[in-house]
């Protein structure tokens, strides 16, 4: 074996040591070295649905999956580690402190879907309120998917000086009166813990709107509603408000838009492009008269499902016919008789009714 062929079996076991040497984040994610950044959350947030351990109970290894998963999306999610990880593994991150093993992004960037680790919960530990807001999204949004970033200024409690009552309750108390009499009451008891002050602190949180949503569907942030004092905070939730369109108007998952075209072309025919919601084009050709009111259907054409992304609505096309506004001479006239070769119709009925 001569001198070339040694350094080629070099590299390429050098190669395979810095492969086996860490997890491949990308295959984890099921995504391409090439991914866009939305590409990388929006498989993230499905296969968390997936792969999360409280809906895989009979997989001995549903745990670990979900913390490659984790781990996966911390990394490739992140500019600054996903560059060194291209370059030299995931050995090179953990050996520079860039990998948080405890990170949980699910619930940290995209809201709660009703997972909850440790067994039941305990109903009786008080909590904050829910926060409930509108989130206003764009029809856009609603037709590709889309994520926003929202800031959130929130009240989180800090250690302060001194102590205060806490835990406060209810309990029976027997009070001795005197031989043979007894009273029971009710009476408050408080425990005594560090006292803390409410500061302001600013987060960003990410909400993934998805193809197809509709109004008042909702995403869950557990634990960033109103905190408790001697509990734990409510959960913040946001819900999707469609924001008004200058083109389209969504019903279910049809669209409906309106055309005008001139006489002439509602006449002679015409080709018109329309750019839709993702910026394809459709072309709409019409031969032969087109009259006022007129409408075709586009199908495939409308909003995606929400449960099947494959599946689109109708586009709704009506047309709108405006007539010129210029006086015609005597010859013009006599010229339109002669081609529309029709005799006056006018007809009178109660058009509310239908007759």
């Amino acid at each position: 074996m001569n001198l070339s062929n040694y350094i080629l079996l070099f590299v390429i076991l050098m190669c395979s040591e810095i492969v086996l040497a860490g997890r491949d984040f990308y295959k984890i994610l099921g995504v391409s070295k090439g991914a866009s950044l939305h590409e990388i959350k929006k498989a993230y947030r499905r296969l968390a649905k997936e792969l999360h351990p409280d809906k895989n109970k009979d997989d001995e290894d549903a745990s670990k999956k979900f913390q490659d998963l984790g781990a996966a999306y911390e990394v490739l999610a992140d500019e600054e580690k996903r560059k060194k990880y291209d370059r030299c593994g995931e050995d090179c991150l953990q050996k520079d402190g860039m990998m948080d093993g405890g990170m949980d992004p699910f619930a940290s960037f995209f809201g709660d879907f009703g997972f909850h680790f440790g067994g039941e919960q305990k109903h009786e530990i008080p909590r904050g309120a829910d926060l409930v807001m509108d989130i206003f999204v764009t029809l856009e949004d609603l037709y590709t998917g889309n994520f926003i970033e929202i800031t959130r200024n929130k009240p989180v409690m800090k250690p302060s000086h001194g102590t205060r009552k806490c835990n406060c309750r209810q309990e029976m108390v027997t009070r001795n009166l005197g031989p043979g009499r007894f009273q029971m009451m009710q009476q408050t008891v408080c425990d005594e813990c560090p006292n803390v002050k409410l500061v302001n602190e600013e987060r960003t949180l990410e909400m993934e709107v998805e193809a197809g949503m509709v109004d008042g569907q909702q995403t869950r942030f557990v634990a960033e509603g109103e905190p408790h004092l001697d509990g734990e905070p409510g959960d913040l939730i946001l819900k999707i408000k469609t924001q008004s369109h200058p083109v389209f108007e969504r019903r279910g998952d049809d669209l409906y838009t309106n055309v005008t075209i001139s006489l002439q072309d509602a006449l002679i025919g015409f080709t018109i492009e329309l750019q839709h919601l993702d910026g394809h084009v459709i072309s709409v050709t019409r031969d032969k008269i087109t009259w006022p009111g007129a409408r075709i259907r586009k199908k495939g054409e409308g909003m995606p499902n929400y449960e099947n992304n494959n599946l689109h609505g109708t586009l709704f096309i009506t047309f709108d016919v405006e007539f010129p506004k210029q006086e015609l001479s005597s010859e013009d006239k006599e010229a339109i008789k002669k081609i529309l070769n029709q005799s006056s119709n006018n007809k009178v009925y109660n058009g509310l009714g239908g007759h």
